[in-house]
């Protein structure tokens, strides 16, 4: 009995300063007979008192009662009582050690009022308590200085980045489950925030969040390659994973398959499209974003890369009325901003432009879209038999896979259609030889194929910081170069680039027209390597000696190169 009322303090207190009712108290003291949430807590979710009226209510009842003790600021805060006091302890019941005097540990808590509380915390930490009131705002600043020094330093970080600038669009309204409240609390969600509009202040493609057994470590993809940004608390791992989970309407309780789902932030008034996979490790689920602005993407082909003689091979490619333009390279070589680069060139009233996408990653205004579903039966293939009803004049599909849809757009392109795809090989006379060994017939494959591109994205040379310098001399020997030759330049590295000595991409093409000759080598199935001799022959490029052109006019690095062709 004693107990009980000692728990009704605060309502009672409440209630006389007319804050509440009495049919408040009740139905409060019913669900903290079920959940066993302090009552404070409820009376807030509850909306029935702010928690600044609250904090305010215990700052007076300690000032009336004579409660005394003096409680320390967080920095005064003894950091050895983290081993004594176990973190589990603190989130449980809101209470924070403050330091030892003589045998007796000091403790704060916004509600010295429960006894049962105090009696579990002797027994678990072997001391006496002594409990001081403070408000639960200082009690989170305590767990936060305790227990995530790491996040403590991030908060001078985040003001930096105006994180509250980002907005999340289209966010599911959803009841909280058990788990979720660490991933609804304000420094995960800052630092989740911070993350985001970092990563987009870098120019950053990707973040990759990724658990090991003894960090959580972020990453940046920066012009294709990764950089470590920072380790996050251990303990904020599932929390930062379940913020963004939350994010993109993905199931929080679901950590043993892969999931994939979409964000659409605004950032400093710009929408920007985040694409999120998860997929669990052994250390728990990895997490990849990938960044999808238009902000500085220029969708404008004489911008990308192509030598001047390339273009022209290309355009008029894409100008014919019928045929198969393809492109070839590995995922993230740039495919698709050329492919967004050729349609926009191309769309006009007069055409109709189809895409089956997987994903659609930017949309443009009169082109028609469509977004691949495999469990739904929406594959490549039943979105180009459907396309060839809705009588198009350019069809683009993302990839092709399989014989069933290289089938159908190479029929798409012998029947008056212009057709741009994708496909995996390491070079473009490969290209051709591969669609033989899908199963198309090679006389298919000849009369079909207007032109391929094979293509790699190679870091630019930071303008600010450009120097010229001599290559090492294994670098020169590997690209077959003469020892002692000049004329190249790197970055030096400054803040503009990160200190990385590149900024931004361009991207390195190797363009193969099939032209009779070739066509004619199809037909009689020869090898790759006999297209490729018959394809120099005739003027193409290799991928190697575009990279090469690119170092000597001080666009690239011979490093950057080596390391993008074979």
């Amino acid at each position: 009995m004693a107990l009980a009322r000692l728990k009704l303090k605060l309502g009672e207190i409440l209630v006389k300063k007319g804050l509440i009712s009495p049919r408040h108290i009740e139905e409060a003291l019913k669900i903290q007979a079920t959940t066993g949430q302090r009552l404070g807590d409820i009376l807030v979710e509850k909306g029935y008192v702010t928690r600044e009226t609250l904090e305010r209510v215990l700052e007076e009842y300690k000032a009336s009662t004579k409660l005394e003790g003096v409680v320390p600021t967080p920095d005064e805060v003894d950091p050895s009582l983290a081993k004594l006091f176990p973190e589990k302890l603190a989130r449980m019941f809101k209470v924070v050690p403050l330091k030892m005097e003589g045998g007796t540990l000091l403790v704060a808590s916004p509600d010295v009022l429960d006894i049962s509380t105090l009696d579990y915390i002797r027994f678990a930490t072997g001391h006496n308590v002594r409990v001081l009131l403070s408000t639960e705002t200082f009690v989170e600043r305590v767990i936060d200085k305790l227990y995530s020094p790491q996040l403590e330093l991030l908060k001078d970080v985040f003001q930096e980045v105006e994180t509250e600038s980002i907005e999340v669009l289209e966010e599911e309204e959803r009841e909280i489950s058990f788990g979720e409240d660490l991933a609804h609390e304000a420094p995960v969600i800052r630092l989740v925030n911070y993350l985001i509009a970092d990563a987009l202040s870098k120019r950053s493609s990707d973040i990759h969040m990724e658990p090991y057994e003894r960090r959580f470590r972020v990453r940046f993809r920066i012009d294709g390659v990764l950089y470590d940004q920072m380790d996050v608390p251990l303990r904020l791992k599932d929390a930062v994973v379940a913020r963004v989970k939350i994010m993109s309407n993905l199931d929080i309780m679901e950590r043993r398959v892969p999931q994939d789902g979409r964000i659409k932030v605004r950032v400093k008034g710009q929408d920007v499209d985040i694409r999120v996979s998860t997929v669990p490790t052994v250390f728990g689920e990895k997490v990849v974003m990938r960044l999808l602005s238009k902000s500085g993407l220029v969708f404008d082909l004489t911008q990308l890369g192509f030598e001047k003689d390339q273009l022209e091979v290309f355009v008029e490619a894409t100008e014919r009325p019928y045929g198969m333009v393809l492109l070839t390279g590995p995922t993230g070589s740039g495919k698709t901003t050329t492919l967004y680069s050729a349609l926009v060139r191309l769309n006009s009233e007069e055409v109709n432009i189809m895409t089956a996408e997987d994903p659609v990653e930017y949309n443009f205004e009169g082109i028609n879209q469509v977004q691949i579903r495999e469990d739904i039966g929406l594959t490549f293939a039943a979105a180009m038999r459907a396309f060839l009803r809705q009588d198009p004049d350019i069809i683009l599909v993302g990839e092709i896979r399989d014989h069933e849809t290289a089938d159908i757009a190479v029929k798409a392109a012998l029947t008056g259609h212009l057709v741009f795809s994708t496909l995996h090989t390491n070079d473009a006379p490969s290209t051709v030889t591969r669609l033989v060994d899908m199963g198309i017939e090679p006389f298919l494959v000849a009369s079909s194929l207007n032109l391929v591109v094979a293509q790699r994205l190679v870091r630019r040379v930071c303008h600010d910081c450009k120097m010229e310098y001599t290559p090492p001399r294994a670098v020169l020997e590997g690209l077959g170069i003469r020892d002692g030759e000049h004329g190249f330049y790197k970055g030096r590295g400054c803040s503009n680039c990160n200190d990385t000595g590149y900024r931004g991409r361009i991207a390195l093409y190797e363009v193969m027209p099939v032209s009779r000759r070739i066509m004619d080598m199809v037909v009689e199935k020869v090898t790759a390597e006999d297209i490729r001799k018959t394809a120099l022959e005739e003027g193409m490029a290799t991928l190697r000696e575009m990279g090469i052109r690119k170092a000597r006019e001080g666009m690239t690095t011979l490093e950057e190169v080596m390391r993008v062709t074979a």
